[in-house]
């Protein structure tokens, strides 16, 4: 990576700035243009340096305070079919796919589903488990009791440590 991309990263891991021209403001603070910046940062995404710069909402701050990670246990054959389709869900923010840790923990898709009451996760969950059908053998949620302070990797700048 190159210091310019090193100094993007940086300057945008904490968030975009609250302006009505946040790419323009972070390519100023940089010496950029804006083309400029855009460019590498569409470049860096091609590349796999960024994933992708998204929205990370406060569930909690917009009423969305019963959080559930519903957990299935799924048919190993049916599960990379199933769990696309629960993921293309409207309410669903997530959803993956993960090795079970017998004996204790027979789970292997995950979905995470937001509510503003228990009752309205467990409504989401019921339209899962129709989805699902027969093809799950269990299932359980694991509801939030705090939020976590969600972050990327953080760079240090510590100079330059290849060239443009």
């Amino acid at each position: 990576m190159s210091v310019t991309d090193r100094d993007i990263v940086s300057a945008l891991q904490a968030g975009l700035p609250l302006v009505a021209e946040p790419y323009a403001a972070v390519a100023a603070d940089l010496g950029l243009p804006e083309d400029a910046l855009l460019t590498r940062l569409e470049e860096m995404q091609a590349r796999g340096v960024i994933r992708r710069i998204a929205v990370a909402p406060n569930h909690f701050r917009l009423g969305m305070v019963a959080n559930g990670m519903t957990v299935w246990d799924v048919e190993d054959a049916r599960v990379a079919e199933l769990g696309t389709r629960v993921g293309a869900l409207p309410f669903v923010t997530h959803s993956y796919e993960r090795p079970r840790a017998l004996p204790d923990w027979p789970y292997n898709l995950f979905a995470m589903v937001h509510g503003t009451t228990r009752d309205e996760v467990e409504a989401k969950r019921g339209q899962i488990a129709e989805i699902l059908g027969t093809a799950s053998r269990a299932s359980d949620v694991l509801y939030s009791t705090r939020i976590l302070k969600k972050t990327g990797l953080r760079l240090r700048r510590k100079g330059p440590t290849c060239s443009d």
